[in-house]
């Protein structure tokens, strides 16, 4: 483990969460909102593919088939957003819905691949469970940034109509539940089938010194998005669109927060969390 992989997965699972939420929000945010967007998931899954080349060499020989693939398939989703930023409203009209399935199909191709990378070896449920980490966790991430940045659009186009932002912050809750249900079945699986002569019970390191970074990614990361995002679906109902931005904005951090420490856990103790 290191903290380029660390970083690699935690960028990549934002840039592609972006990308894949973007399709959820209507054109009416405008094309510099959607070009904005695009660029900034480019932007991180390129820093993110920076970090791991860094950790692994140029030419990644001794990556298994399914983490070679995962890089294809994330550097053909980056392709494609750049593609896509490139030419959002000025060219390729007619092939743009077939450039946007690129990014998200290899985006979310990548994420299944480095999910199954990272749970190599093990059973069946357990890469099942890292799979859906890994995708909930580049939804949760994606649904927050982009409602976050939706919210601060509302400066640049204050007449679009609030229940666009409404609509986004629906699916960071819908993201948000996912998350939890996801990680509380992760957890109650490594407890419950942990076996003596396997090495130190889950149950052990979430109750040791190193289990801090277990509950600050509870608190942070769970605990925390679930009251703001609550808070923020009860403000932008009122229509108050700048204070759904604030509490957006401290949203995202914990989620950030949150993230981060479930990449370093699941790479330290093989629990996708």
């Amino acid at each position: 483990m290191s903290l380029s992989t660390v970083l690699f997965l935690f960028l990549s699972h934002l840039g592609v969460g972006i990308a894949v939420t973007l399709v959820f929000v209507s054109r009416d945010a405008g094309v510099k909102f959607f070009r904005f967007n695009a660029g900034l998931a480019a932007i991180l899954i390129v820093i993110g593919l920076a970090f791991r080349y860094g950790a692994i060499g140029i030419v990644p020989d001794d990556l298994s088939p399914a983490a070679q693939y995962g890089l294809v398939a994330l550097v053909c989703a980056e392709a494609a957003l750049v593609l896509y930023w490139a030419t959002i409203g000025r060219a390729l009209r007619a092939i743009r819905p077939a450039i946007v399935a690129v990014a998200v199909g290899g985006g979310v191709l990548a994420i299944v691949l480095q999910a199954l990378a990272v749970s190599a070896g093990r059973s069946l449920p357990v890469q099942a469970l890292t799979v859906a980490s890994f995708l909930s966790s580049a939804a949760l991430l994606g649904a927050t940034c982009t409602a976050m940045s939706l919210g601060h659009w509302y400066l640049i186009l204050p007449s679009m109509e609030v229940a666009h932002l409404q609509s986004i912050v629906k699916l960071h809750i819908g993201a948000m539940i996912v998350r939890v249900a996801v990680v509380t079945a992760a957890v109650v699986f490594a407890i419950a089938t942990w076996q003596p002569g396997l090495g130190p019970s889950f149950r052990h390191y979430i109750l040791s010194v190193d289990g801090i970074f277990f509950w600050q990614r509870v608190a942070f990361g769970l605990a925390g998005p679930a009251v703001l995002s609550y808070l923020t679906w009860e403000t932008a109902k009122i229509r108050a669109t700048q204070s759904a931005t604030g509490i957006l904005y401290v949203d995202f951090f914990t989620v950030v927060v949150g993230e981060v420490l479930a990449k370093y856990i699941i790479l330290a103790t093989r629990v996708p969390v």
